[in-house]
């Protein structure tokens, strides 16, 4: 087991050693944990509004924004990322009108005050490109293997005892690691090739959590069951975070969040994901096709 002893940043790695006691946290597998496909495969549709307004003062409109994200990963860590711009569109039928009363463009260069931008009311073509060394799995900070990612603890308490750890060696401030672990969770639901056994402990350890509660059946963007749970928390600014899980094959399928501060909604760290796929696949990595 390698811990990272530097700050946690994304999908970063940045400095890797041994944790006193950190191998103690690995546990029996959680199940048989041959992979089902060639890659583990995610497909995500990401929506949030545009946090500049268009057209003129008089006559202002939002625009919605689109994109599709992909990735695919080998069991021995190897990694491929898509991505592709959707069309900009009018938020809603008041924003169409006014779209439309603007002359329809279908591009767009700069905002009402004058930030440049580049939207589009076309499709981009869309990117696929390889990922950063090293080839492992990223989660609570740390580099996994595809057999760690296995071991990983199959029980609430475990899990929440090594993200703890991690939370630790990572430098996390004491008062911070609730909410650390808190949003570290719902990660294993879909980003991860983990046992339903580590999902499913995933799914009841965030439970646990302060802030979080079950709001009962739910359904996603895309019509499909699941169990709704909400998170908040409140800083200088207020995080309402909505997550749909089908807790059938415990996978996430939707997280909306929504930002207010100072009681009106922050559009730059508001949005809507839906996870269309998450799962194994024997497809090749491509560019993401149009939804």
């Amino acid at each position: 087991m390698k811990f990272a002893t530097a700050p946690i940043r994304p999908l970063i790695s940045v400095g890797v050693g041994l944790a006193v006691g950190a191998t103690a946290l690995m546990g029996a597998p959680a199940s048989a944990a041959e992979p089902e496909g060639a890659y583990w495969h995610t497909r995500t549709l990401s929506t949030s509004t545009h946090p500049w307004k268009f057209g003129t003062r008089t006559n202002s409109y939002s625009l919605v924004e689109q994109q599709v994200i992909e990735r695919w990963t080998t069991p021995d860590g190897k990694s491929w990322f898509g991505n592709r711009e959707l069309a900009t569109l009018p938020k809603s039928a008041a924003d169409k009108k006014a779209w439309q009363r603007d002359g329809s463009p279908a591009k767009w260069s700069s905002s009402i005050d004058g930030k440049t931008v580049k939207l589009s009311a076309e499709p981009a073509k869309g990117h696929l490109t390889p990922g950063r060394k090293p080839e492992e799995f990223q989660f609570g900070g740390q580099w996994l293997t595809y057999d760690e990612v296995q071991r990983l603890p199959a029980d609430p308490t475990g899990l929440k005892a090594w993200l703890t750890k991690a939370a630790q060696v990572s430098r996390i401030p004491a008062p911070s690691i609730d909410g650390w672990i808190r949003g570290t969770l719902p990660q294993l639901l879909y980003i991860l090739p983990a046992p339903k056994e580590v999902r499913a402990s995933a799914y009841n350890a965030l439970l646990t959590m302060p802030g979080v509660r079950s709001q009962g059946e739910a359904k996603d963007s895309l019509g499909r069951s699941g169990t709704a749970v909400l998170v908040e928390s409140t800083t200088k600014q207020k995080n309402t975070t909505k997550l749909t899980v089908d807790t059938g094959r415990m996978v996430l399928l939707s997280e909306n969040q929504t930002v207010l501060l100072n009681g009106k909604k922050f559009e730059m760290k508001s949005y809507d994901e839906t996870i269309v796929e998450a799962g194994w696949t024997n497809s090749v990595p491509a560019v993401p096709a149009l939804p």
